[in-house]
Formats: structure tokens, C-alpha cells, sequence
């Protein structure tokens, strides 16, 4: 596959789950990536080896989230050393949860930091330097539509905002011919949300499939929205989650 051949990407939290497939998949279909890691360099080596053995050029760079000033790094770093970016993926996230009371000043400003603020730097900063044909992909959360579960309250609104970012971005750089999406998965198996957690039975069972997703199933829409194939698909949120909203 070589759709986004000639394309360089870059993938926020791109070293596990979600972030390392959607790197994995983007060099797959033949785009050169960059990806972000906070602490893992191990990890982020790892799946920079999986892009060079796909036949692309891969580079990790150190980036907490949190700080929009390494973000926005981050973005003139992939543009430094191959000279252009077509894609960005914004799929940083933190998941810090917990009842109302219990959720202080700590928590909110580090989960609107890295949920809400780092993907508009980072969007922000990638418009600069993209052209026609330009690619903006947040990943999303279900939690944003359905919240199952109480102690959700703050990732949902969180990921919320994503949605009318999305919307607002995909006006004003539509017409440089750059679409913006949010893709939207459901509960996907990852190392931080295992298919056999302790709770994943009974989240599996609110998708209508009855299963948690895998992470390379995520990966495939964000490849497709990402290629020519997905070039009238802009300002949409894009549910991948087997069911969970219906």
C-alpha cells in the first residue's frame, strides 16, 4: 500500500496502543513518520523500528503533552528533518478519572493541558506548514457521547472539546484544502485498557458487537481519512466503536 506515499505524518503519544498503530499503519500505506513519546524511549524505538522495516524514514522526539511548547517543538522538529508536514494525528491523551470531589486543580489542568490545549498548539503550529491536502486527525473518545460509567465527568468533557475544535478548524482551513476530523473510538484493547481488565466484560457489553476493539482497527480509519480517498470527509466525528453510541 502505498496511498500516502511522499507524505510525512506525525503521531502525538505514538509510542503504544492507539498512537503506535496508527504510526505503524501510516508508514504501512508509505508515509514518513514522526512520533511524540513522553517517557518511553524504549517503546518509541520500537515502533520506530517497525516504520523503517514498512520501508518509510521514522523519527521519535521526546514531548510531554502537557507543555505546548514542546508540542508546538515537536511540529517544527518533523518539518526540520523532512522537510515538509502533510499529516498530524493528535492522540496524546490522559485518562485521569475518579469522583468529583476527589478530582483537584492537579488533575483538571493536567487533563485540559494534554486533552484540550496540546491538540490546538500542535494544530495550530502544523497549519503553519501545510498545503493543499493537509490532514488533521484528533483521536477522540466514546465518553464524549455516552457516558456509562460515573467518574468520568472531567476526560468527558475533555474529549468534548475536541468536537467543536474539529468543527471549527475544518471552516477555517477548508478552503486551504486541508480537512480536519475527530476519529472516535469505542473501548479498544490496549496495555492501558486490556480486553480482560477487571471491567472489560461489562464494557464490551455495551457495544452492540460485544467486544473491544483492536487498535489497528482504529488505526485503518485514521489511514483513511488521512488519504486521498478521504479528501470530502471534514469536519465529521468518526465513530469506531463497534456500537457503543447507537
Amino acid at each position: 500500500m502505498n496511498r500516502l506515499e511522499g507524505n510525512v505524518a506525525l503521531v502525538t503519544g505514538g509510542s503504544r496502543g492507539i498512537g503506535a498503530a496508527v504510526a505503524t499503519r501510516l508508514a504501512e500505506e508509505g508515509a514518513d513518520v514522526v512520533l511524540t513519546y513522553e517517557r518511553d524511549e524504549r517503546a518509541a524505538a520500537e515502533v520506530v523500528e517497525r516504520i523503517k522495516a514498512a520501508g518509510r524514514r521514522g523519527l521519535a522526539v521526546r514531548a510531554d503533552s502537557a507543555r505546548t511548547e514542546e508540542v508546538t517543538a515537536a511540529v517544527d522538529e518533523a518539518v526540520e528533518m523532512f522537510g515538509r508536514l502533510d499529516i498530524l494525528v493528535n492522540n496524546a491523551g490522559v485518562f485521569l478519572v475518579g469522583p468529583l470531589e476527589e478530582l483537584g486543580p492537579d488533575e483538571v489542568e493536567r487533563t485540559l493541558a494534554v486533552n484540550v490545549r496540546a491538540p490546538f498548539a500542535a494544530s495550530r503550529a502544523a497549519a503553519r506548514h501545510m498545503g493543499k491536502g493537509g490532514r488533521i486527525i484528533s483521536v477522540g473518545s466514546n465518553v464524549a457521547e455516552r457516558v456509562v460509567l460515573p467518574g468520568l465527568a472531567l476526560y468527558a468533557m475533555s474529549k468534548s472539546a475536541l468536537v467543536g475544535m474539529t468543527k471549527g478548524l475544518a471552516r477555517e482551513l477548508g478552503p486551504r484544502g486541508i480537512t480536519v476530523n475527530l476519529v472516535v473510538p469505542g473501548p479498544t484493547d490496549t496495555a492501558a485498557n486490556p480486553a480482560d481488565g477487571p471491567n472489560a466484560e461489562a464494557i464490551a457489553g455495551f457495544t452492540a458487537v460485544g467486544r473491544y476493539a483492536r487498535a489497528s482497527e482504529i488505526a485503518a480509519t485514521v489511514a483513511h481519512v488521512a488519504g486521498a480517498d478521504g479528501a470530502y470527509i471534514t469536519g465529521a466525528s468518526l465513530p469506531v466503536d463497534g456500537g457503543f453510541t447507537v
